[in-house]
C-alpha cells in the first residue's frame, strides 16, 4: 500500500503558478508607425523631429487633462460632462497668477521664470480640486449608478460654470504671456526646434503618468480603491469607507484637470470661456480610443491624437480640425472597444 505526500504551494510559488496576461504592445507600436509614416509626407527630417516631438508634448498636455476624466469613469463610472469647469478653471487661474507675478514672469533667469508656472499649477490644482469636492456633493452624488442623469447634470452644471467664469474673468479673450525665460526654442539634431513650454509641459505629464500607475498599482490606497469598484460592500465591510475614497477619486481627477486646464491656457497663449467646451470635445475623443477607464490607453490615445494634430496642421491644415474624429473612426474600426479596453465595462 503507498501513500501520497500533498505539500502546499507557498505563496510565491502559487503567484508563479498563475499565467499571466502578455502586455498588448500593438498600440504603442501604432504611435511608431504613425511617426514614421508621417516622415516621407513631411520630407525633411529636422522639420518631422520638430513637429514629432512637439506632438509628443502637446498628447503631453492632452492625457493630463484626459487622466482626470479617465479616473473618475474608470473607477468611478461617472459621466462627467462637465469636466471642462474644472479645465476652464485651470485656465483662468494661470492668468490670475500671471498677472499677480509679472515681476517675475519678466525675469530671465529660468528659476524665477519657472516659479510662476509652478505656482499657476500649484493654485490651479488646489482651487480645482475645492471646486471638485463641491460639484461631486452638489451634482454628481445624488446620480450615482445613473449614466443619462449624469449627462445631463454635469453639462447644466459645465454651462453654469462657465457663466460664472464670465462673472469673475470677463467674457472676452485674456492673452497669457509666456514668461521671458521659457520664450524661445530648444535645438535639436541639429536644426530641429522644439520650444522650452512644450518640454517642461512633457516632463510634468510624465511625473502625472508615473505618480498615476505608483499610485493606482503599488499602495494600499490604490488597492482600496480598484478593490471598491470591484467588490464595494464586501471592502465596507472590512471597516473601509469606500465613498471617502470614490470622493477622494473624484477631488484627484478635478485636480489633474485644473493642473492640465493651466498648462493648456500657457500652451494656446491665452484663454476664452469655451475653453472647457472645446478641449472637452479632445479629451472625450481621447478616452474612447484608449478604452474608457485605462490610464495606459489614455495616455497612448493622447500621444496619437497630439501627432495626428501636429502632422495634419502641417501637411493639410483645412482637414486639421476633421482629423482627431478621422483617427477616432479609424481606431474603432480596428478596436471597437478601445485599444485597451477595461474589463467588465
Amino acid at each position: 500500500m503507498s501513500t501520497t505526500t500533498t505539500v502546499a504551494a507557498t505563496p510565491a510559488q502559487a503567484a508563479a503558478a498563475i499565467p499571466k496576461a502578455r502586455f498588448d504592445m500593438l498600440p504603442i507600436a501604432l504611435v511608431v508607425l504613425l511617426a514614421l509614416a508621417a516622415l516621407p509626407l513631411i520630407g525633411s527630417p529636422s522639420t518631422w523631429v520638430t513637429l514629432t516631438v512637439a506632438g509628443l508634448a502637446m498628447g503631453m498636455i492632452i492625457f493630463i487633462i484626459a487622466s482626470g476624466l479617465t479616473l473618475v469613469f474608470g473607477l468611478m463610472d461617472v459621466l462627467n460632462f462637465g469636466h471642462g469647469v474644472f479645465i476652464a478653471l485651470g485656465a483662468y487661474l494661470a492668468t490670475s497668477v500671471f498677472a499677480a507675478m509679472s515681476g517675475w514672469t519678466t525675469a530671465p533667469e529660468l528659476w524665477r521664470g519657472l516659479l510662476p508656472i509652478f505656482a499657476t499649477m500649484l493654485v490651479a490644482m488646489l482651487l480645482a480640486s475645492a471646486v471638485g469636492w463641491a460639484f461631486e456633493r452638489v451634482l454628481i452624488r445624488p446620480v450615482y449608478g445613473q449614466h443619462l442623469k449624469q449627462i445631463l447634470i454635469t453639462m447644466g452644471g459645465m454651462i453654469i460654470g462657465e457663466e460664472l467664469i464670465k462673472v469673475v474673468w470677463g467674457a472676452t479673450p485674456i492673452t497669457i504671456e509666456m514668461p521671458e525665460a521659457l520664450r524661445g526654442v530648444v535645438t535639436l539634431f541639429g536644426d530641429a526646434a522644439v520650444e522650452k513650454f512644450r518640454l517642461l509641459a512633457a516632463v510634468v505629464g510624465v511625473l502625472v503618468l508615473v505618480a498615476m500607475l505608483f499610485t493606482l498599482n503599488r499602495t494600499k490606497l490604490g488597492l482600496l480603491i480598484r478593490a471598491g469598484v470591484q467588490d464595494r460592500e464586501m471592502v465596507e465591510s472590512l471597516g473601509y469607507r469606500i465613498r471617502r475614497l470614490f470622493v477622494g477619486v473624484f477631488v484627484a481627477g478635478s485636480a489633474l484637470a485644473g493642473l492640465g486646464g493651466a498648462l493648456w491656457g500657457i500652451y494656446q497663449h491665452g484663454v476664452l470661456p469655451q475653453i472647457g467646451a472645446q478641449v472637452n470635445v479632445l479629451i472625450f475623443i481621447v478616452i474612447i480610443i484608449g478604452g474608457l477607464g485605462s490610464t495606459t490607453g489614455c495616455l497612448i490615445g493622447a500621444l496619437l491624437v497630439g501627432l495626428m494634430a501636429n502632422y495634419t496642421g502641417f501637411l493639410a491644415p483645412k482637414v486639421a480640425m476633421f482629423s482627431n474624429i478621422g483617427l477616432l473612426v479609424a481606431i474603432l474600426l480596428w478596436r471597437p472597444q478601445g485599444l485597451y479596453p477595461v474589463a467588465n465595462r
